[in-house]
């Protein structure tokens, strides 16, 4: 085997204990976000367990840790973390650190820049979990995020810091209660090189936001149980994105407009932004356009109904620029550039409804 030459492309597991603490990230000054219920359950999930009888996809993807973040602050020269996992992804189009790997940024103490740090590098025949460390530069106290991963199932999940370092509450997010990003494989962060490059992600980061990912890949089908499961969540906003996963035209048409009305039940003030598939260019142009036609409809009925906050966005525009060949990994699922046309695209409204606000 050739020897790798560059160290930061080496993965050294190996952490001396010698004078760590490590921490629960259960228990205070830790906050964990974007996962369900998680002081009360034995692990992470983003939905209650009788949810997941609606089908084998969302059984085997609601543990998956998706848009989970914990949020502390720390002078300690070093983090670790110590994760273990029942289930762990290994796809053949997205990175380890990805599916089953952590990523770390700074914030800024006012919340207004979130800068990515390093990643947390999983071994890659890991089986049931990891321990990675990373240096940090500088001294004091500062504010980090780490990002949980977006395609395996965490079970535990420790952070460890110098003995006798200072650890503190994080930054708090600038809406009280999250945003619900509801979709498919893409919502979920298929296939963003680290957990923190997935378009949410890059979009708490910038507006410093909180938000829950209820991406399901493969399975976004919008039963009417996990519709009424959503619309009892005390969110801010609700995003609805799962075009990609309805199987024909007639099971958007039976379930688009009820999802939209199944939500506004329960929530008629908030903002609702209906969002269509991003590879409108890259796969059957008449399907999608009969499919964006019945998700358009779903909107336009909306604001024939008097409903003034109800935004749409064209998946469609997602890639037009002079590069839109290398958006994607395969032809479907964005890569991380893909991922930053989409996080300016769904920014773009974000910044509308704080505005109008």
């Amino acid at each position: 085997m050739a020897q790798i030459v560059d160290s930061k492309l080496q993965v050294n597991n190996v952490v001396d204990e010698a004078g760590v603490k490590f921490y629960s990230v259960k228990k205070k000054p830790f906050t964990v976000y974007g996962l369900y219920d998680y002081l009360n359950q034995d692990e992470f999930k983003r939905l209650p367990d009788h949810l997941a009888k609606l089908s084998w996809g969302i059984e085997n993807l609601y543990r998956n840790t998706a848009g989970g973040r914990v949020r502390f602050s720390t002078n300690s020269k070093y983090i670790i973390v110590r994760a273990k996992m029942s289930q762990v992804a290994l796809m053949p189009h997205m990175p380890l650190v990805s599916s089953a790997g952590f990523d770390l940024y700074t914030d800024s103490e006012n919340g207004d820049i979130s800068r990515f740090t390093d990643i947390f590098r999983p071994a890659v025949d890991m089986k049931d979990g990891f321990e990675a460390k990373v240096l940090l530069p500088g001294e004091g106290i500062r504010y980090y995020t780490i990002n949980f991963p977006s395609y395996s199932s965490v079970t535990t999940l420790e952070i460890g810091l110098e003995e006798g370092a200072f650890v503190g509450e994080g930054l708090k997010y600038r809406n009280e209660l999250p945003i619900v990003f509801y979709g498919n494989s893409v919502t979920q962060g298929a296939c963003s090189s680290r957990p923190g490059n997935a378009y949410e992600n890059i979009v708490s980061r910038r507006l410093n936001l909180d938000f829950i990912n209820l991406g399901f890949s493969g399975w976004g089908r919008a039963e009417p149980e996990l519709a009424e499961f959503m619309a009892c969540i005390k969110m801010s906003a609700f995003f609805s994105d799962y075009d990609h996963n309805a199987p024909d035209v007639d099971h958007l048409i039976k379930t688009h407009k009820n999802l939209y009305l199944t939500i506004r039940a329960k929530n008629p003030d908030i903002p609702y932004v209906i969002m269509t598939r991003a590879d409108f260019y890259q796969t059957g142009r008449e399907e999608n356009a009969r499919r964006r036609d019945v998700i358009y409809r779903t909107y336009q009925n909306a604001l024939d109904s008097g409903d003034k906050n109800v935004y749409f966005i064209d998946g469609s525009s997602y890639f037009l620029c002079q590069n839109d060949d290398i958006c994607t990994v395969d032809g479907y699922h964005p890569n991380d550039f893909g991922f930053y046309r989409m996080a300016e695209a769904v920014e773009g409204v974000l910044r509308i409804i704080i505005s109008e606000k």
